[in-house]
């Protein structure tokens, strides 16, 4: 028998590995230096197991969705 969801260990536990997990996805799908990337905003959404998080650079601005318990980006929506 495998354990729920609500037993797993999260892989995101943090808002800082969710940070650097959005740093990461978004410095590969743009070619960009992630020291050039600002952390705008972040949430936890504990009804789903989701971050969010915002970032920004130059003009650009984007939100990452992400799995907490899987550790994967979901989604890159351009804002």
């Amino acid at each position: 028998m495998s354990p729920g969801i609500g037993l797993m260990k999260r892989r995101l536990e943090k808002e800082k590995d969710a940070i650097a997990l959005a740093v990461s996805g978004v410095a590969k799908k743009y070619d960009i230096q992630p020291e050039n990337i600002k952390t705008l905003e972040t949430k936890y959404d504990d009804n789903s197991g989701d971050w969010y998080v915002a970032l920004g650079w130059d003009e650009k601005k984007v939100v990452i969705q992400m799995d907490s318990v899987l550790g994967t980006i979901t989604e890159i929506k351009e804002i």
